[in-house]
Order: C-alpha cells, then sequence, then structure tokens
C-alpha cells in the first residue's frame, strides 16, 4: 500500500514562490514514477510535472522554466518548486504515484496566488 501527504500549500502573491512536499511511505519509493496535478475550479484535473524513477522529468507548457520537480530518494519524497507564480497556476495540487502498474493520489493541498 502506497500512502502520499502533500504539504507546502499557501497563499502567496503573484511573482512569488512556493515550494511543494510529497512523502511517500510503503512499497520501493525509487520505484515510483511521480507526478503533481492540479485542478482548480471549474477545470479538469490535469498533469503538471512527472518524474521517473531515473530522474527524467516532463512538464506541462505553461509551467516550464518556473516550476521544477525533483526526488529525494533518500527521503521519500518529491518537490515541486513553483517559480514566478501566477493567479492561473492557482488549484489544489494533488501528488501521484503509479507502482506496479498502480495509481495513487494524495488527498490534495491548496495553492493561491493573489496580491
Amino acid at each position: 500500500q502506497v500512502q502520499l501527504v502533500e504539504s507546502g500549500g499557501g497563499l502567496v502573491q503573484p511573482g512569488g514562490s512556493l515550494r511543494l512536499s510529497c512523502a511517500a511511505s510503503g512499497g520501493t519509493f525509487s520505484l515510483y514514477v511521480m507526478g503533481w496535478y492540479r485542478q482548480a475550479p471549474g477545470k479538469e484535473r490535469e498533469l503538471v510535472a512527472s518524474i521517473t524513477s531515473s530522474s527524467n522529468t516532463n512538464y506541462a507548457d505553461s509551467v516550464k522554466g518556473r516550476f521544477t520537480i525533483s526526488r529525494d530518494n533518500t527521503k521519500n519524497t518529491v518537490y515541486l518548486q513553483m517559480n514566478s507564480l501566477e493567479p492561473d497556476d492557482t488549484a489544489v495540487y494533488y501528488c501521484n504515484a503509479v507502482y506496479l502498474w498502480r495509481d495513487y493520489w494524495g488527498q490534495g493541498t491548496q495553492v493561491t496566488v493573489s496580491s
């Protein structure tokens, strides 16, 4: 069983930064494919960034150059560093893991970008 817990969300002004963390337990973390998704009110959930077990990364076009996904296998944690935040980044951000062909989700953390 894989369990994911997000943290680090909050209120930030446009142009500011936040770092989200997702702590995982269960299974073998180094074998997980990890991702960050977000869902804004009235919108579909979308993939923001992903990282494979070999640290190959992928980003949505809307966040390229601003967000960075990383993982620390010694801490069983994946991070999303978010810089130059914009109001359109406001959403609930969810951590996702794929392990042994199954999907696991955290409960989400709210990010609000507003002046």
